[in-house]
C-alpha cells in the first residue's frame, strides 16, 4: 500500500514552521492515540502514520531528503517505523511533555549543576533599630562550595565523568508495551555524571557545612514582616551551580513606651488630675528626645495629642508619620490624712453636678433606662 504524503498526514503545508509542525502532530496524535482508542485498528494505524511523519519532518536533514526525493529519500535510511518501530507507543507524557518543560523549566530532570537552596534567617530588632536603621552581624549555618575541589566533588586533578547508563541525562526510560516509564538513573542518581575519584575534603558532595558570618545592612523604617534579600548567600549549588539567596525576615520587638501602627507611633501619657483640670505643660518622650506638650484646661482621659513628624519615615521614602499621645488622668495614691481631708472639702463644693458633666449625664441616662422599675 502506497504511503500518504507526510505533510498531508499531519494536515500542514510544505512551508510549515517547526512550531506549527509540532502543534499539528500533537493534535493528530492525541486524537488517534491507542490509549484513547483501545481496540481501534484504524486509529492505531493513523497514530503510527502520524508518528512516522513527524519523526521525519521534525529532523531538518531527513525533511530535506524527503522534500527532494519523497519517501525514497528517507526509506533508504532504514525506514522510519514511527512509534511502532520502537516496539510500542509513546505515552501522552512523551508526546506532550515538552509543554510542561516550557512552563516549569524542563520536566525531564536532566542532571548536572543546579542552583542551591534559598535560606531564611529571623532577625529580631528593637523599635529604635527598625526606625533608624542599623548594621548587624549574623551567623548562618549553610552549605558552601568546597574550596578544595571548587564544588565539582572530584579529587583535584580529576573531573566527573558522563554517566554511561543515562548518557548524562540523569533519567532512564523503561518501555513496557504501550507504556513508557521515565525514572531517575540508578547509577548516577539523577546527576548525569559519575565521580570515580571523589574529593577527600567533601567526600564527593562538592559542598561542606560551614557557619558564615555576614553583615546585614538594615534600612531605616523596616517593620515586622519585611524581608532583606542577600543574593548568593544561600546554599551552594550542586556541581558548581550558583548559590541560592538568603532572606532575612525582620521582627520588631515590643517597646516599653511606644506602639507602632504603620508610620505612626502611639504612647500613653499619665497626667495628674490637677494638671488635667487646671492645665499645664508636660515633657513627653519621642524617639528623637523629649518635647514639651501643653495640656489645656479640663483635659479628659483619652484625649489624643498629635505630634506631627515624630513617627516613622517609610522604608521606601516619603513623609514621616506622627506620634499620637493619649492622655490618661491618674488618680492619686498613698494620700496623707491632710490630703484626704482637703479632697473631702473639695468634694463638698461639687454637689451641683456642673463640675462633672459626663457623670451627671450618665446618671440621667441610667434613670431613663430603668424608669420607674422597682427592685
Amino acid at each position: 500500500m502506497a504511503k500518504r504524503d507526510y505533510y498531508e498526514v499531519l494536515g500542514v503545508s510544505k512551508d510549515v514552521s517547526a512550531a506549527e509542525l509540532k502543534k499539528a502532530y500533537r493534535r493528530v496524535a492525541m486524537k488517534h492515540h491507542p490509549d484513547r482508542n483501545p481496540g481501534d485498528k484504524t486509529s492505531e494505524d493513523k497514530f503510527k502514520e502520524a508518528s512516522e511523519a513527524y519523526e521525519v519532518l521534525s529532523d531538518a536533514q531527513k525533511r530535506s531528503a524527503y522534500d527532494q526525493f519523497g519517501h525514497a529519500g528517507v526509506d533508504q535510511q532504514g525506514g522510519m517505523g514511527g512509534a511502532g518501530a520502537a516496539g510500542g507507543f509513546g505515552s501522552f507524557s512523551d508526546i506532550f511533555g515538552d509543554v510542561f518543560g516550557d512552563i516549569f523549566g524542563g520536566g525531564r530532570g536532566r542532571g548536572g549543576a543546579s542552583r542551591g537552596s534559598d535560606l531564611r534567617y529571623s532577625l529580631d530588632l528593637t523599635l529604635e533599630e527598625a526606625v533608624r536603621g542599623t548594621s548587624v552581624q549574623i551567623k548562618v549555618p549553610t552549605l558552601t562550595a568546597c574550596d578544595v575541589c571548587d564544588g565539582s566533588g572530584a579529587k583535584k586533578g580529576s573531573s566527573p565523568k558522563t554517566c554511561t547508563t543515562c548518557g548524562g541525562i540523569g533519567q532512564v526510560r523503561m518501555q513496557q508495551g504501550f507504556f513508557s516509564v521515565q525514572q531517575t538513573c540508578p547509577t548516577c542518581r539523577g546527576r548525569g555524571t559519575i565521580i570515580s575519584d571523589p574529593c577527600t575534603a567533601c567526600h564527593g558532595q562538592g559542598r561542606k557545612e560551614e557557619t558564615k558570618t555576614l553583615s546585614v545592612k538594615v534600612p531605616p523604617g523596616v517593620d515586622t514582616g519585611d524581608r532583606i534579600r542577600l543574593s548568593g548567600e544561600g546554599e551552594a549549588g550542586l556541581e558548581g551551580g550558583p548559590a541560592g539567596d538568603l532572606f532575612v525576615q525582620v521582627s520588631v520587638l515590643p517597646h516599653e513606651i511606644f506602639q507602632r501602627d504603620g508610620t505612626d507611633l502611639y504612647c500613653e501619657v499619665p497626667v495628674d488630675f490637677v494638671d488635667a483640670a487646671l492645665g499645664g505643660e508636660l515633657e513627653v518622650p519621642t524617639l528623637d528626645g523629649r518635647v514639651k506638650l501643653k495640656v489645656p484646661v479640663e483635659t479628659q482621659t483619652g484625649k489624643l495629642f498629635r505630634l506631627r513628624g515624630k513617627g516613622v519615615t517609610p522604608v521606601r521614602g516619603g513623609a514621616p508619620g506622627d506620634l499620637m499621645c493619649r492622655v490618661v488622668v491618674e488618680t492619686p495614691v498613698n494620700l496623707t490624712s491632710k490630703q484626704k481631708e482637703l479632697l473631702r472639702q473639695f468634694q463638698a463644693t461639687m454637689k451641683n453636678g456642673k463640675n462633672s458633666p459626663r457623670q451627671s449625664s450618665w446618671f440621667d441616662g441610667m434613670k431613663n433606662f430603668f424608669g420607674d422599675m422597682k427592685i
